[in-house]
């Protein structure tokens, strides 16, 4: 299964960017390709919601379960859509009050051999647009640091 992974070293504390990372309803305010989401139920612990992506003329709407471990950690399971499995998981490490690394990965498969064989060629660049997405939209909610970002990976 095709899959990536990226950590990173952000001004925030791990509680702000578990929190941007959490606020799923709120992705295609900043996400790319993000048309709509919809929260069909949350808890502490669990969420389970839709998303709705689009490129061009294409749209597709898939269903994922939310594992949240406040602080440290969201894992994304796939439930339902055009997709055969889709995980990503996040990673929220402290380091001190005002910044955190944040590991994220994530894996895919689709149920066609040739879509799979053609996201493999763009993933990388759309999962570091994603990423790029999560950091301005941090410094949008938190405000920017004399630190700046930094990739571990």
């Amino acid at each position: 299964m095709p899959g990536i992974q990226e950590i990173r070293r952000l001004p925030y504390s791990a509680g702000q960017m578990f929190d941007l990372v959490a606020d799923v309803g709120r992705y295609g305010e900043f996400l790319p390709w993000i048309v709509a989401t919809r929260v069909k139920s949350d808890s502490e612990d669990v969420m389970v919601a839709d998303m709705l992506i689009g490129f061009k003329a294409l749209r597709e709407k898939f269903t994922s379960r939310v594992e949240k471990r406040r602080p440290e950690e969201i894992r994304v399971h796939y439930v339902d859509g055009p997709l055969r499995d889709l995980d990503n998981r996040w990673l929220f490490r402290p380091l001190g009050d005002h910044a955190c690394e944040i590991d994220f990965s994530v894996q895919f498969a689709f149920r066609n051999a040739i879509f799979e064989a053609l996201a493999g060629q763009y993933f990388d660049k759309a999962f570091r647009k994603m990423v790029a997405a999560f950091e301005t939209r941090a410094e949008q909610l938190y405000g920017s640091s004399s630190s700046s970002a930094t990739s571990v990976a």
